[in-house]
């Protein structure tokens, strides 16, 4: 049996912030409320929902790039909160992100060669020419060529620049990556080579990914394992691809009928997710996607569902399963 890499138990963040005019009240947004999921050795594992749902949140505070105000993040067993900053340095080889937006992460007054360096150097990993060897190689596997290295980042493109980002975070050679929306920002073609890219290193590096997706067609050829979230909470989770061939909790049926098909020959019917996302600072009660559910009963306005275990792998928070 494959071993856990990742568990995260019980994640919250709450952020509090003004709104209001001409007198602004605070109020607490949140953005993960009891967010708990597990990533196998060499699994990529994708969380989905709506912009706001918190995936993004999500990812970033397994890194403690964002510090989450409760629960527990083990990686490898150790426990990544209690770390201190010296432990928590170390723990930046294994686990490294890639961020949605390539540009706005890469420094545009450093070359290229510069920017793959520093983590090696911060690291004690390389010096001298075998640095130089090192970032060759990195652009090599990222299918950049070597003269690459003595360029800004303004002289790529959006697909060139994310490559870059990626051979960023392999250079200090991570058992865990966290993938931001990696290919959303990037034309349809582009997104193919990006995804067979990352595809190819976890196949070569035995690479674990957390890949935060609002794109189902992208996480189910993608990832072997999904969490669907509403709101800062998982409402199911289960293998790849049952999930989506048979979806068990509304909001997840929703997502799959709104998802297009890319083969024109198949027969659709195209599914609308009624009524807007609610607020995370003033968000429903009870079940939180009651308002929106065509399954909602007068339970689902009063009573958050509790999370249910249904065995293989799958879970599901939702009262149509209480029985």
């Amino acid at each position: 049996m494959t071993a856990d890499i990742l568990t995260v138990e019980g994640l919250r963040k709450f952020f509090t912030v003004k709104r209001g005019f001409p007198n602004p009240k605070t109020v607490t947004v949140r953005a993960l409320d009891g967010v708990s999921f597990t990533v196998k050795q060499g699994e990529a594992f994708g969380l989905v929902g709506e912009s706001g749902c918190g995936k993004s949140t999500a990812g970033r505070a397994v890194l403690r790039l964002i510090e989450p105000d409760a629960g527990t993040i083990r990686f490898a067993g150790q426990d990544v909160h209690a770390l201190d900053q010296s432990g928590l340095q170390a723990l930046r080889r294994k686990m490294q992100i890639v961020f949605q937006d390539p540009y706005a992460s890469l420094n545009p007054k450093r070359l290229i060669g510069k920017t793959l360096a520093e983590p090696m150097q911060v690291h004690g990993l390389a010096k001298g020419k075998d640095l130089d060897q090192r970032v060759a190689g990195l652009l090599a596997e990222v299918g950049l060529p070597q003269e690459a290295a003595r360029r800004y980042p303004h002289e790529f493109s959006g697909g060139q620049r994310q490559r870059i980002g990626i051979a960023r975070a392999l250079s200090v050679e991570p058992e865990l990556v966290i993938a931001d929306e990696p290919v959303s920002a990037l034309d349809v073609s582009i997104q193919a080579q990006v995804l067979l890219l990352l595809r190819g290193l976890q196949e070569k590096r035995g690479l674990s990914y957390v890949f935060v997706s609002h794109d189902l067609g992208v996480v189910r050829w993608f990832c072997q394992a999904v969490a669907v979230m509403y709101l800062g909470r998982i409402v199911e989770r289960g293998p790849l691809p049952r999930m989506f061939d048979e979806p068990l909790h509304p909001y997840t049926q929703a997502l799959r009928g709104a998802s297009p098909v890319p083969d024109p020959k198949a027969k659709v019917q195209m599914m609308r997710i009624e009524g807007e996302v609610p607020s995370a600072a003033n968000p429903p009660s009870g079940c939180h996607f009651h308002p929106r559910c065509p399954h909602a009963m007068e339970r689902c306005k009063a009573e958050y569902p509790a999370w249910k275990e249904l065995g293989q792998g799958r879970g599901v928070a939702c009262h149509l399963f209480d029985q």
